[in-house]
């Protein structure tokens, strides 16, 4: 009767103790963990910038200050068109 509390700490002990190991949450995972977080901080620094670059050129295209070089650009590529003697080559991405 008096080794039933050791045996019964004994048990509750390793079973939290083998799933901060080995569990979903574990240190065996946390390497794993890390590794998606850094692929997602990454994408999320390409999103922000692709954001940033659209907002510039959403904010030169605004009504009242349009830059003509931007409009230029933009007509020529969505609508193919060029000047006499001009030879348009299509971009597909900017």
């Amino acid at each position: 009767m008096a080794l039933i509390l050791p045996a019964l700490t004994i048990a509750v002990v390793g079973y939290f103790g083998s799933y901060a190991i080995w569990g979903e949450r574990g240190v065996m995972v946390l390497g794993d963990t890390e590794a998606k977080l850094g692929l997602q901080q990454e994408k999320l620094a390409q999103l922000t910038a692709t954001r940033e670059r659209l907002a510039r050129r959403i904010h030169l295209m605004e009504d009242g200050h349009a830059d003509p070089d931007l409009v230029e650009e933009l007509a020529r590529t969505r609508l193919m068109d060029g000047a006499p003697n001009q030879v348009a080559i299509p971009r597909s991405a900017h």
